[in-house]
C-alpha cells in the first residue's frame, strides 16, 4: 500500500474525440473531464487502500492534431475547440498539438495527422522517467501504444490503459489490453454501476447542439 499516489494522465485526443462522437450520436452526451478525472483518483485511491484526498493526478497531457486557424475559421471549428480547450484549462490539463493536413487521393480528401502518436509516446515516458508517478494512466485504444506501456513497465510504473468500447470500429487493439498492466473498460464498469454513467457523462441540451464532439 503507497501512502500517497502520483497520477500521470495521458490522452490520445484523437480516440477521445471519437469516444465523444459515438456517445453524441447514442445519448446526446459527451464525458465531463472532471467527473473523469474524479474516477480516476477515486478508484486507483480504493485499489491501493489511500484516502482520496491522498490520491492527486500531478500532470495530465491531452494530445490531437489540429487544423490552422483559417481551415478550422473555414469549416466552423473555432468556437468548438476554444470551448474544449476551456475545459481542458479549467481543469489543469496540458494541451500538445501538431497541424493536421489533407491530402486527395482518387478524389476522396483524407486527413493526414503525422507524429501525434510518437510525441505521445515520448513525452509520456519521459514525463514518468522524471516525474516519477506511481500510476500512469493512458487514455487510447491504439496498439501503437504497445511499446509505450511495455517501457513504462520497465520503470516499475504501474500503467492503466483507460478505454470506452461504443463500436466495433473503435475497439481496443487486443495487443494493447494483453500488454497493459490494468485494463477499465467503460463498458464493462458502467454494467456493473449503471448510477456512474450520470456523473460521468455531460447531457447535451438543445442550444449545445453545435457544441464539437470533444467538449
Amino acid at each position: 500500500m503507497l501512502g500517497y499516489l502520483s497520477v500521470g494522465v495521458f490522452i490520445d485526443g484523437g480516440y477521445y474525440a471519437k469516444v465523444n462522437r459515438a456517445l453524441k450520436a447514442a445519448e446526446s452526451s459527451i464525458i465531463r473531464v472532471r467527473s473523469l478525472f474524479d474516477f480516476i483518483c477515486g478508484r486507483l485511491a480504493y485499489e491501493e487502500g489511500v484516502n482520496p484526498s491522498d490520491c492527486q493526478i500531478t500532470e495530465a497531457h491531452y494530445f490531437r492534431g489540429r487544423y490552422r486557424v483559417k481551415e478550422a475559421y473555414d469549416k466552423h471549428l473555432l468556437y468548438n475547440e476554444r470551448k474544449f480547450e476551456d475545459s481542458l484549462i479549467e481543469n489543469d490539463v496540458i494541451f500538445h498539438y501538431k497541424h493536421l493536413r489533407e491530402v486527395e487521393r482518387d478524389g476522396v480528401v483524407q486527413v493526414i495527422e503525422k507524429g501525434v502518436d510518437v510525441w505521445f509516446a515520448l513525452e509520456a515516458y519521459e514525463l514518468a522517467t522524471f516525474r516519477k508517478f506511481d500510476y500512469v494512466v493512458l487514455i487510447t485504444g491504439d496498439a501503437d501504444h504497445e511499446m509505450l506501456v511495455r517501457k513504462l513497465k520497465a520503470l516499475k510504473i504501474k500503467t492503466v490503459l483507460l478505454t470506452w468500447n461504443l463500436t466495433d470500429v473503435d475497439a481496443t487493439s487486443p495487443l494493447l489490453k494483453e500488454e497493459a498492466g490494468h485494463h477499465w473498460e467503460f463498458s464493462h464498469i458502467l454494467h456493473q454501476d449503471p448510477g456512474l454513467k450520470h456523473h460521468l457523462l455531460y447531457k447535451l441540451r438543445a442550444n449545445d447542439k453545435d457544441l464539437g464532439d470533444e467538449f
